[in-house]
This record gives structure tokens, C-alpha cells and sequence, in this order.
């Protein structure tokens, strides 16, 4: 296997040791650096926001030269570019690449570091035991809600913070913020200040009244759904869950046995 092919197989494939441990260790950067992003919104020590600071830099070079390699090792460096996945890579890395700039709004951009991990919630199997359908609908509905919020607490911090910080002086006070703006609820002790904020405000209503009632949606459902299901594990091809008056595995149509009911 050409050195660019083994390249691209390991930084995808989960299921070898070494592709496993590659994409192991870019999960937990990605959840490291998100955590340091909200440290660094509290009052720390010099000594430890310098600590931090190193690291987050350390981390952006790793993500910039996994960026690099991806896209020496796709073959059609156009549709690399234009891929939603590339895209969240390059909006995760801007920051870094223009630091020698003053374009301070940019900073914003680093909050969407966390969509990266869009990247295993995909996978067929993960990290985290998420190896059956029912699973993977569950993980992507959760994470979708937990994502937006996170991303939009992370952008109403950046743009209020330095003009309203008696409102926006945490990640917390945004998160709340973001919560409470998205599910509509608007107690309104607090406010932006900005055009930026106040936009982005309308984004988050706009946001909750489409987005999240659609994926609490699809949780009740997947709910119900699992509810009327009992495990009756498959001879044929290993499927575990089916619904109770099911005579033939819905995955490859073998005869189930009663038996091997479990409730």
C-alpha cells in the first residue's frame, strides 16, 4: 500500500489498532480543546492561562498538519475543499492561520472546533460501544442538540463578552443564555448589547423554534419505537432488537426463535 493510501486509511478507519489509536487521540484533543475554551472564558492564574494557551497551540498545529493530510491524501482536491467535514476543519484551524491579523471577530470561529467530532458519530462504529442503528440514532440526536448549544453559547460569549461582561462574563452565563433563548422560554434578564449579538440572537430563536423540536421529535419517536421492541437475537446475522410480533429478522429475513427471547 502507497504510503498516501495507508495515510488516508488510518486517519478514517476505527476498526485496526493503529487506525483505532489515530482517531482515538484526535477525539480527545477535540474534547481537550473545547474544555480549555471554556476554561479560559473564567478568571485564571497567569501561570495556568499561559499553560493553556501552550496547549491549545500545540493542539491547533496538530489539527493544521492532520488538515494538511488530508488533503494531500485526497484524490480530488476540489470536493476535499468543498465537503462539509473540510470545511468545519478549516473553520477549526482559521483562528490560528490568521492570528497575524487583527481581525478579532474571527476568534469566533474556534467554537465550531466541536463539530469535528460530527466525524465519529458518522462512523458505523465507535469509540463508544455505538454499534447497532437504535444507538447511532440516539448518539446523533443528542449530540445535535448538545452541539448547537454548545456552538451558540461559544459565539454569544465571544461577541457580547468584551462589550457586555457584566452579563456574559462566563461560558456558563452564555450557555445559559443559549439555553433558555433557544427553548423559547426568554426570561429576559439577560440581553445583548451588539448588532452581531442581538443577530445572533434571532438566529438562536429562529434556530429553536425549527431545529430542536424536530430532533426531540425523533428522540420521542426512536423512543416509542425502542419501547415496542424486545431482544430477540438473530441465528442468521446477529440482530438483536425487533418488534414483538416479528415471525423474521428485519435485516436478512431469517425465521427468529421464540426462544431466544430475552425481556
Amino acid at each position: 500500500m502507497l504510503l498516501r493510501q495507508k495515510i488516508a486509511h488510518y486517519l478514517e478507519d476505527i476498526e485496526t489498532p493503529p487506525g483505532r489509536t489515530v482517531n482515538l487521540l484526535i477525539l480527545l484533543l477535540i474534547l481537550l480543546s473545547s474544555v480549555i475554551f471554556v476554561a479560559q472564558t473564567y478568571p485564571l492564574p497567569d501561570a495556568f492561562r499561559l499553560t493553556l494557551n501552550t496547549v491549545d497551540t500545540s493542539i491547533i498545529v496538530i489539527f493544521f498538519a492532520e488538515y494538511l493530510l488530508r488533503l494531500w491524501c485526497a484524490d480530488s482536491k476540489i470536493k476535499f475543499f468543498l465537503s462539509p467535514l473540510s470545511i468545519i476543519d478549516l473553520l477549526a484551524i482559521l483562528p490560528f492561520l490568521l492570528r497575524i491579523t487583527d481581525i478579532r471577530f474571527i476568534l469566533v470561529f474556534r467554537w465550531f472546533r466541536i463539530l469535528r467530532l460530527i466525524r465519529f458519530v458518522e462512523f458505523k462504529s465507535s469509540f463508544f460501544s455505538i454499534s447497532n442503528q437504535d444507538s447511532r440514532i440516539f448518539a446523533r440526536i443528542l449530540f445535535t442538540l448538545f452541539t448547537i448549544i454548545f456552538v451558540y453559547s461559544g459565539l454569544i460569549y465571544q461577541v457580547e463578552h468584551r462589550s457586555n461582561p457584566e452579563n456574559f462574563g462566563t461560558f456558563l452565563d452564555a450557555f445559559y443564555f443559549a439555553v433558555v433563548t433557544m427553548t423559547t422560554v426568554g426570561f429576559g434578564d439577560v440581553t445583548p448589547f451588539s448588532e452581531i449579538g442581538k443577530l445572533l440572537t434571532v438566529l438562536m430563536i429562529l434556530t429553536g423554534i425549527a431545529l430542536i423540536p424536530w430532533q426531540v421529535g425523533d428522540l420521542i419517536k426512536q423512543l416509542l419505537k425502542t419501547a415496542n421492541q424486545i431482544e430477540t437475537v438473530c441465528t442468521g446475522c446477529g440482530w438483536r432488537f425487533h418488534d414483538t410480533d416479528a415471525q423474521f429478522c428485519k435485516v436478512c429475513g431469517s425465521r427468529l426463535d421464540k426462544a431466544e427471547q430475552k425481556i
